[in-house]
């Protein structure tokens, strides 16, 4: 029992300090990670900051196309609404002339 009350404690202590230094080793491994994946971020931020205008670009032609085939079909739906609703305003005029 004495030597279990002495040697215990020392195995405590080793184990301790191992789980200590694997904890460190770990850390010190985790901080080289980060500074890894930070530069890829780094890297992905300006490749995606140098594609952005031509996005923008390509975003700002799609709306002007966009406005400008909405006001032609526009124009088109007007056009065609004028000529049937003339029809249909010279028939009902010529349906009440006949009354």
């Amino acid at each position: 029992m004495e030597f279990l009350l002495q040697f215990l404690p020392i195995i405590i202590y080793i184990l301790l300090i191992i789980i200590i230094v694997v904890g460190i080793i770990l850390g010190i491994k985790l901080i080289f990670t980060i500074d890894k994946v930070e530069k890829i971020l780094d890297g992905v931020n300006e490749k995606i900051a140098k594609v952005t205008p031509i996005f923008d670009t390509f975003e700002m032609v799609s709306d002007k196309l966009s406005g400008f085939f909405t006001s032609i079909v526009s124009g088109v739906e007007n056009l065609i609404t004028k000529l049937f609703m003339n029809n249909k305003k010279k028939e009902k005029i010529e349906e009440d002339d006949y009354e």
